[in-house]
């Protein structure tokens, strides 16, 4: 029972290895270049630079109620 269950997760660790082996990759200075254009481009949309318009922001306080 043991030889069978090494075999198998043998099996399995070698098709997990197959399968990053197939990855492609790509440099970390060319990935660091394209996540800093992506972040330059959507400056403009991002909510803790911007901020939030009063109206939707859903963290603010809550109003009271008016007829208390």
């Amino acid at each position: 029972m043991s030889t069978n269950s090494n075999v198998s997760s043998m099996q399995r660790m070698v098709e997990q290895l197959k399968f990053e082996a197939g990855i492609e990759r790509m440099k970390v200075s060319q990935a660091a270049t394209e996540l800093q254009q992506y972040c330059v481009q959507n400056a403009c949309k991002d909510a803790l630079l911007v901020g939030l318009p009063a109206g939707s922001n859903p963290f603010r306080e809550p109003r009271s109620c008016s007829l208390l």
